[in-house]
């Protein structure tokens, strides 16, 4: 039996993931002509059709798409051994892929990369900004080794390292038309004047939960995009909303006529590391979350 290669499980796995000859062959950095060869040596191998090929369309069989899932646990065993070889070099050297979400990553990564580059001179740290749920895909899937999120998020197959609470703030115009911030209840908000991010984005589901926002009519309709354009709404009095702790902490709320007030202790998110269940780099993993934690400890 000839088995398949490492070069035609990556493919195929790229093939299964952008439904895409020509976008697959890029995202391996492959000319198209031979990724095609790859894929049909690979089919070839396993004497199964993994692939219906159109002129306009590709479809994964029936078939190919659990070779595609076997294809993925085999390279993430690949990765583990690699893994288990690197385990026993200094920590913190090497390549490490590191996803973070976009309400984390402006405010924590300027300082945070500075003390890595200090104190780990050997590490590689690649860096991908992207949505929780996107980035626990990517992690499983093998193509980051260690994500930071905010918590609660409800996560499977991983270990999660908890470093910080970050604590959330009523943000609003100083001389706001639509509420009183010293003389005001979260049960009797005007109609849609809570601004928020829109759905995909965490802080939405945590700003609602920490800060017991249960009535929804008060929720503006209108959701923002990223955190700049939902200060820059707040600015122009056009809603209220709610900050987190680094945020209001950082550059954003500079040049504005926005102010901040605390709300309660249990009014919070918590910042913190997750990675796959069984890693051979968990102690590395975890040094990174003293470092951080260190760190952001010495900001308070």
């Amino acid at each position: 039996m000839t088995l398949p290669t490492i070069k035609q499980l990556r493919y195929f796995v790229a093939l299964e993931k952008h439904q895409h000859f020509g976008n697959a062959a890029k995202a391996c950095f492959v000319s198209q002509s031979a990724f095609s060869v790859a894929i049909k040596e690979l089919e070839s191998h396993l004497g199964a059709q993994l692939v219906d090929r159109t002129n306009k369309s590709v479809t994964i069989t029936r078939t190919g798409r659990e070779i595609a899932n076997h294809a993925r646990l085999c390279l993430r065993d690949l990765e583990y051994l690699a893994e288990v070889a690197h385990s026993d070099q200094k920590p913190l050297t090497g390549r490490l892929n590191l996803g973070v979400i976009p309400t984390i990553a402006p405010f924590i990564l300027p300082d945070l990369l500075p003390n890595l580059r200090s104190s780990f001179p050997d590490l590689r740290l690649y860096l991908r900004e992207d949505t929780t749920r996107s980035s626990h895909d990517l992690l499983i899937e093998g193509e980051l080794d260690l994500i930071m999120i905010a918590l609660p998020y409800k996560l499977s197959n991983v270990e999660i390292m908890p470093l910080f609470k970050d604590h959330f703030s009523l943000a609003c115009h100083k001389n706001s038309k639509i509420i009183d911030p010293n003389n005001y209840s979260l049960n009797n908000l005007p109609k849609e004047s809570v601004l928020l991010l829109e759905d995909g984005h965490c802080l939405r589901d945590h700003a609602l939960s920490a800060c017991k926002i249960r009535n929804q009519d008060t929720v503006s309709r209108f959701a923002a995009s990223s955190l700049l354009t939902l200060v820059s709404m707040v600015d122009s009095d056009i809603g209220i909303t709610y900050l987190t702790e680094m945020a209001k902490n950082s550059s954003l709320l500079q040049n504005t006529d926005i102010e901040t007030y605390p709300l309660d202790e249990k009014s919070y998110r918590e910042i913190g590391l997750a990675w796959r269940k069984g890693s051979a780099r968990e102690e590395e993993f975890k040094l990174l979350g003293e470092c951080i934690k260190t760190m952001h400890a010495s900001q308070d």
